[in-house]
């Protein structure tokens, strides 16, 4: 947002300073969830990673068994751990992929303290969909934002009309009321 096009619409020097000082902490949360998806990327690369130089482990030590029954046994337990560890990094990379979604969620919601909603929330009800969709977290966020309205930035209410909300000038109310009565 330009200062320019701000004073061409004839708002005053301190109305265009609240406005950038606004937008300008707008932007910086947007930067601040652009270092959370970052971390995601790299936590994921290095989870895949660490499944193919597994795979790749498995193969080679298959090949190198043959006939031994100690080593099958070896294999065999080696397997059922890497089963194990394929399921922990599995569950983990599912719980990072659903604290990135609903941290974005949350961020789309304009939310002014993360924690405090995510603490609000039943972390039970929501799943993350092979989509990325979250389900049961609108529900969620509505009763909150029923419940608590200063957790969430709505804005300023600019439906304010005084004078009767028809912008008319209503100097001689006594008139008004004289006329409405004939």
């Amino acid at each position: 947002m330009k200062r320019d096009l701000l004073k061409g619409m004839n708002l005053t020097d301190d109305q265009i300073e609240a406005i950038m000082k606004a937008n300008g902490v707008d932007i910086e949360a947007a930067k601040s969830s652009l270092g959370d998806v970052d971390a995601l990327k790299q936590e994921n690369d290095t989870l895949k990673e660490q499944l193919t130089t597994r795979d790749k482990d498995m193969k080679a030590l298959k090949k190198q068994v043959g006939d031994n029954e100690d080593l099958t046994k070896q294999v065999t337990d080696l397997q059922a751990k890497y089963d194990n560890d394929t399921k922990a990094l599995s569950a983990q990379l599912n719980q990072t992929k659903l604290t990135g979604a609903l941290n974005t969620a949350l961020s789309g919601a304009k939310d002014r303290n993360p924690k405090t909603v995510e603490a609000l929330l039943d972390m039970d009800k929501i799943q993350l969909e092979e989509d990325g969709k979250l389900t049961g977290l609108d529900d969620q966020l509505a009763a909150i934002k029923k419940d608590n309205e200063y957790l969430f930035d709505e804005g300023a209410n600019t439906n304010y009309e005084p004078g009767g909300g028809n912008g008319s000038n209503d100097s001689d109310q006594v008139q008004t009321l004289v006329d409405a009565f004939k």
